[in-house]
């Protein structure tokens, strides 16, 4: 059985419309496809079904996002496949 790691996908949105469902699921599957597409750059594959969503809004968060347009992040974290996966970790801001 293959080691799993962690990593982190983004997509960045309009914080006017975080209470629009269908924008909201529109901005996870951005962010899940950055993870994937991170996975697949550095080698390794993304778990099935692991991926869980963060909704990061200004305001209301102790991370500065004062940088990120619109003040609006949706982060997704998802668990990783392949040889080496285990020494991938998602931690704070950054993939580690």
């Amino acid at each position: 059985m293959d080691a799993t790691g962690t990593l982190f996908g983004w997509a960045f949105g309009d914080s006017e419309r975080e209470d629009d469902q269908e924008y909201l699921d529109g901005l996870r599957s951005e962010a899940l496809a950055n993870a994937r597409q991170a996975a697949e750059s550095r080698g390794f594959g993304v778990e099935p079904g692991s991926e869980v969503f963060t909704i990061l809004s200004a305001g209301e968060t102790l991370v500065d996002i004062d940088t990120a347009p619109d003040d609006l992040v949706v982060r997704c974290t998802v668990k990783l496949t392949g040889e080496g996966a285990d020494r991938i970790h998602a931690e704070g801001p950054m993939n580690g």
